[in-house]
């Protein structure tokens, strides 16, 4: 793979920042977890039905970025235990390794897709709802049929779902970043 220095350099670096990607994204990843959890318990609103647009399609994109996460961490875990393992007699090849973090990249550009679509639906969703309380969507403000005005409060637990996304989309950004620094590290000639 390269000289023995070389080889310590990158499994240093592999294990060093395997982990800073493994906590950062785990910590994240409890932050999304309990905003998600919350939501689902304390307000189901996805579900609510005097919405004109729900939140649903915005909170299930942000949960399946969430369960990709999961194996995102998965992932780092890898990481690092293949840092050790370079480190060992039994190293892996140099092609192993870039295919480890291949994979990780690939899995964070996946759901940084999905966090990404999942906050424009929440995003518009949300839109909609402040265009229909300051009348601005159908030329005016709603009303029933009785004629008593609709209106469509942005509440506290909606925006905490943007937030949830957000937290997703960063923890995803981070993986990312860390993996791209990764691969650039172990193809990065040796210096001589």
């Amino acid at each position: 793979m390269a000289d023995r220095l070389d080889l310590q350099l990158i499994s240093a670096a592999l294990r060093r920042l395997g982990w800073v990607r493994f906590w950062s994204q785990l910590v994240l990843a409890v932050v999304v977890l309990g905003v998600l959890m919350f939501n689902n318990i304390g307000g189901q609103i996805g579900a609510r039905a005097d919405k004109a647009l729900g939140l649903s399609p915005g909170l299930s994109l942000t949960t399946f970025a969430f369960f990709i996460l999961l194996w995102c961490l998965w992932q780092s875990w890898l990481v690092v235990r293949c840092g050790r393992a370079l480190n060992s007699p039994v190293r892996p090849s140099k092609g192993e390794t870039a295919r480890l973090i291949k994979r990780g990249i690939l899995a964070d550009l996946v759901g940084l897709t999905l966090g990404v679509v999942g906050y424009q639906s929440l995003a518009g969703s949300l839109f909609f709802q402040a265009s229909m309380q300051a009348g601005f969507a159908f030329g005016g403000v709603m009303t029933t049929p009785g004629g008593r005005i609709t209106n469509y409060p942005i509440t506290s637990l909606e925006m905490l779902s943007v937030l949830s996304n957000t937290q997703v989309v960063f923890a995803h950004l981070i993986g990312l970043w860390i993996s791209l620094w990764l691969l650039q590290r172990v193809y990065r000639p040796s210096s001589n």
